[in-house]
């Protein structure tokens, strides 16, 4: 049940992300105070101090990140929804999955922006009918900026995954 609504926040949020590079307070307060709620109900205190864990270690991990302009701090409340939803072992694994998606993606968008990923076509290419031919084209590639929402929810679907096939990760 907690995997269902969390997979609806995820996908509530990316869209909202994707649309107006926004993820809504609106979304995370009510979830989080459900997530709250929900482990109160089920496990008292201790289900309180289990989600308020997984919150705290899902805010810091991405705090300094924040700090530094590198990304919203909606992407920030996110990932401690996240671990206040799952707990701290699950956000932590959430986390590292989510680092390399979101580096892949961003290493994706610099090729596209750089005209590196052109360049190398055009140099094989080149290499191939006898002439050498190389540009590279230096922009603000390096400033990328994408809803970064897609690689929280890609991780934590990932781990959620991990979670279910314990074997296979």
């Amino acid at each position: 049940m907690i995997d269902l609504f969390l997979l609806v926040i995820l996908l509530i949020c990316v869209i909202t992300d994707i649309r107006s590079r926004k993820i809504y307070n609106k979304v995370i307060y009510p979830a989080l105070i459900a997530a709250f709620l929900f482990h109160f109900a089920i496990d008292g205190w201790e289900g309180i101090s289990y989600s308020f864990i997984g919150f705290l270690i899902g805010f810091v991990l991405l705090l300094i990140p924040y700090m530094m302009r590198g990304m919203g701090a909606g992407d920030v409340k996110l990932l401690a929804l996240v671990g206040a939803l799952k707990g701290g072992t699950f956000v932590f694994e959430s986390f590292i999955y989510m680092a390399l998606i979101g580096g892949v993606i961003s290493l994706f968008i610099i090729l596209i922006r750089s005209g590196a990923l052109k360049s190398v076509v055009q140099f094989l290419s080149g290499l191939k009918n006898g002439t050498v031919y190389y540009s590279f084209h230096t922009s603000d590639a390096l400033k990328v900026k994408f809803p970064y929402g897609i690689a929280i929810a890609g991780g934590t679907v990932l781990s959620m995954l991990a979670e279910r096939m314990p074997g296979i990760w």
